[in-house]
């Protein structure tokens, strides 16, 4: 995507949360992680890894255990291997069945 389809260019103080990712920074916006790159932007996803595991794992903490994740609740959507979850404190949380699965740290710039 051209940065003028997308509207604006990426960078320190444009709104969106920015994140590493790869050795670069990304920034977040309607649940792409975008990556800046001449006039426009590529989209890049969290690889499933070690690191950020996309299999059942210990239930994710960060916010109250009633806290639902869907549109507008307060966190942002990020690609996950084949699916999303929230940055929440630093941390991808993943929603599923009545709890959040941690997928490991996501680092903010």
């Amino acid at each position: 995507m051209s940065t003028s389809e997308q509207g604006h260019q990426h960078g320190p103080g444009c709104g969106h949360v920015a994140v590493q990712h790869e050795g670069h920074t990304d920034y977040l916006q309607d649940g792409h992680l975008q990556h800046p790159h001449g006039d426009h932007v590529d989209d890049h996803v969290i690889t499933v890894s070690d690191a950020n595991p996309d299999q059942h794992t210990a239930p994710a903490g960060g916010h109250d255990t009633t806290h639902q994740h869907g549109p507008g609740c307060g966190h942002e959507l990020v690609p996950h291997g084949n699916h999303s979850d929230y940055l929440v404190d630093g941390r991808l949380d993943h929603q599923a069945a009545g709890h959040c699965d941690d997928h490991g740290v996501l680092q903010t710039a």
